[in-house]
């Protein structure tokens, strides 16, 4: 017999997890399936995956004929978009990073972001020309504009002085020719994306070939999103967000027909598009939602096909989640993610029986997580205790983009920030933020356990609690509530619903009623707006 060290074993062949494979496998096995763009006064496009594939490998060629190479960052200023996808895919296919810029922010914040990329190649959506001409004039290094095709939209180019600017179809007729994807290293970069900075300075993620293929697995494990290619799916939160939480990844990849909504997400719009493109899954955050059902019981319209909403950005009240499911006959997936995370983090699944608003579901595979205190312990007991919540996996930050200390700690964990409780079937609830606790005479309140009481009141739309500053116990809650609309509640019956449930300490000192709760970029509420506004 022969010892094992005589054998010589089999072998498997080397396969680079790299993104233009999900492009490639829709061309070849879904060619014909759509992705639809819709456009103001209800204009719409579509192509399907094949023609996709081909304009995208196309686009490869154009953007090395404007002196791009593997390794540069290309900037998308741009909403969900068929050109917008082409470019990503177009970009990455050749080892390019799709920079992802978030047009709801000032053209100084963006042109920080540009400075940190070093872009030299700007692409737009047509109706952000005005912001692109205001970043131009900011960023020296910029040398193309490329104004991408949107239906309905104008087509007019911006004035830029010294920069090219270019029309989209323009480009890939005169420079584009068809070049060959891939043969670059698994961990080559492909995406950077900036936190909202909604509690600090925006940081840059970089994911990579690699790590977003994996998150593509991720997402698709059937207790998470579940896609098949019987699917239509509407992905409503923006392509510069996260990476529109994977979706342009993980819609090829299924072969699901995907509803890229654009700019606009008002009632009607989503309302038309759900109806004509018979969309069975939509993803995007509470608010776009909530303006749906608010159009659905003007108008008494309804969304026959729409099955399931992922919800995610951040937590929703108990009776927002029952309006939802009930006014559009739906199933609400609640999840938790971070830009850190590419971004899933945990889902609920749709057929779960623990289905709750409080309740942000469990990992999917390739995740892994940890309680600990403050110091960065491990809690004993990790079910049932609330501890800082920690991830590690195949999809979670290392390092952020041009910093050279890691973001995690020697073991691999990464801290979100977020404090959360794990229940015994291992359901994980977020229950507040660190930075958010409020300390009260020496002893911690934690904001997320009053508003999760005051928003599960029906005439209650969003509420927020913030610290603001007192002479003697240092800080005190205030409450900040924006009312349903036609809805009354007094004072004192929001105090009345905490008493009996919180500590007489925690009742806010102050009230506060707003006619439109401020929001962040990504959706989320505002609370360094809140605070200066009323800290």
């Amino acid at each position: 017999m022969p010892t094992p060290s005589a054998l010589l074993a089999g072998a498997m062949q080397p396969y680079a997890l790299t993104l233009d494979r999900f492009i490639d496998h829709a061309a070849k096995w879904h060619g014909n399936v759509a992705v639809v763009t819709g456009g103001s006064g209800g204009a719409s496009a579509r192509i399907g995956y094949a023609s996709m594939r081909e304009r995208s490998n196309r686009l490869s060629g154009a953007l090395r004929s404007l002196g791009l190479v593997q390794g540069e960052h290309l900037g998308l200023l741009a909403w969900n978009s068929q050109a917008h996808m082409e470019c990503w895919y177009g970009a990455m296919g050749i080892g390019i990073v799709c920079h992802t810029l978030n047009p709801r922010m000032s053209a100084a914040h963006l042109a920080a972001m540009v400075h940190q990329a070093a872009n030299r190649v700007l692409a737009v959506s047509p109706d952000l020309i005005a912001l692109a001409e205001q970043l131009i004039a900011l960023c020296p290094t910029i040398e193309h504009v490329v104004v991408l095709d949107e239906p309905g939209a104008p087509g007019s180019l911006p004035n830029c002085g010294h920069v090219r600017a270019w029309r989209y179809e323009e480009l890939l007729e005169e420079r584009g020719r068809t070049v060959a994807w891939g043969g670059f290293d698994e961990n080559t970069p492909a995406g950077l994306c900036f936190t909202s900075g909604t509690t600090g300075k925006p940081k840059g993620v970089s994911y990579t070939h690699r790590s977003n293929y994996l998150h593509t697995i991720h997402q698709l494990q059937a207790d998470a999103s579940g896609l098949t290619s019987r699917d239509a799916v509407l992905v409503a939160v923006p392509m510069f967000h996260a990476n529109g939480w994977g979706f342009p990844f993980s819609g090829p990849a299924a072969g699901a027909k995907l509803v890229l909504p654009g700019r606009h997400q008002d009632g009607a719009s989503l309302a038309s598009l759900i109806n004509s493109e018979g969309v069975t899954v939509a993803a995007g955050v509470a608010t776009v939602w909530l303006g749906l059902a608010d159009y659905l019981d003007k108008t008494g319209e309804d969304v026959p096909s729409l099955q399931r909403i992922m919800l995610g950005g951040a937590s929703v009240p108990q009776a927002l989640m029952d309006r939802l499911e009930q006014r559009l006959g739906v199933t609400v997936q609640t999840s938790w993610g971070m830009t850190e995370l590419s971004p899933l983090g945990t889902v609920t699944p749709a057929t779960s029986p623990a289905r709750k608003a409080s309740r942000s579901g469990r990992p999917p595979l390739g995740v892994d997580l940890l309680l600990t205190d403050a110091d960065g312990l491990a809690l004993t007991e990790q079910r049932g205790s609330e501890g800082r919540l920690r991830v590690r996996g195949a999809s979670v930050i290392e390092r952020y983009f041009g910093e050279s200390e890691p973001a995690v700690d020697a073991a691999g964990w990464f801290d979100t920030g977020d404090l959360a409780v794990i229940d015994d079937d291992g359901n994980v609830s977020i229950t507040g933020r660190a930075k958010d606790l409020i300390k009260s005479g020496g002893e911690w309140i934690n904001p997320g356990e009053i508003e999760a009481i005051i928003g599960a009141l029906p005439e209650v739309a969003l509420v927020a609690v913030v610290g603001r500053a007192h002479p003697k116990w240092g800080e005190r809650p205030i409450l900040v509530v924006e009312p349903r609309k036609g809805a009354n509640i007094a004072d004192e019956a929001l105090l009345d619903a905490l008493r009996s449930r919180v500590a007489s300490w925690w009742l806010p000192d102050a009230i506060v009623r707003v006619a439109a709760m401020p929001l962040a970029t990504t959706g989320k509420i505002d609370k360094k707006r809140l605070r200066a506004e009323h800290g």
